[in-house]
C-alpha cells in the first residue's frame, strides 16, 4: 500500500513556490489516491495535469499499482481547510452552526478564534408590529462552525 505521507511529500515539494495549496489527500487500502487542491483565484485544468504526471513521475507503478485522481477543491463544496475561509472573505457563504443552524450572509472575517458573518436577519424593533430587515454581524467560534461553503449567487 503506498503511505499517505509519500504521496503528500510528493504535492508539498509540487506545491513549492505555487500559490496552491492542498484541500484533501486520500489514498485507499486498494491504492486510490485523490488530491484536491484549491486556489485563490481557481484551479487551472493544466495545473492538475502537471500535479498529476509529477505524482506519477515520482510513484513506480511496477512496485504498486495506483489510480491516481488530481482535482480542484469545487465550488460549492464545503470548505476543509482555514485557507479556504481565507480566500473568501468578503464573498457569500453559507455557514451550518453546531447547533443546527444555516446562515446565509457575507463573511467579513477570520480569526484563530473563528469567523464574522454579515447577514440579512428579520428583526422585531422597539416600537415596531412587524420586524424589519437589518444586517446582524454573528460572529462564530470554530468549535461552532460544523461546515462552511462559497455560495454561488446568480443574478
Amino acid at each position: 500500500m503506498i503511505a499517505a505521507q509519500t504521496v503528500k511529500a510528493l504535492v508539498d515539494q509540487w506545491l513549492e513556490g505555487k500559490d496552491y495549496f492542498l484541500t484533501d489527500l486520500r489514498v485507499t487500502p486498494d491504492d486510490c489516491i485523490t488530491v484536491e487542491i484549491d486556489h485563490a483565484d481557481g484551479v487551472w485544468i493544466d495545473d492538475c495535469v502537471q500535479l498529476s504526471r509529477y505524482i506519477e513521475d515520482h510513484l513506480s507503478r511496477d512496485e504498486e499499482d495506483y489510480e491516481l485522481e488530481v482535482g480542484s477543491a469545487g465550488i460549492g463544496q464545503p470548505f476543509k481547510v482555514r485557507r479556504q475561509w481565507d480566500n473568501h472573505v468578503g464573498k457569500p457563504v453559507e455557514v451550518d452552526t453546531a447547533d443546527s443552524r444555516r446562515l446565509r450572509g457575507t463573511l467579513t472575517a477570520v480569526t484563530d478564534d473563528g469567523i464574522t458573518l454579515s447577514t440579512r436577519q428579520k428583526v422585531q424593533v422597539e416600537g415596531r408590529k412587524r420586524p424589519v430587515w437589518q444586517d446582524v454581524i454573528e460572529t462564530l467560534t470554530w468549535d461552532s462552525v460544523r461546515s462552511g461553503r462559497y455560495m454561488l449567487e446568480f443574478k
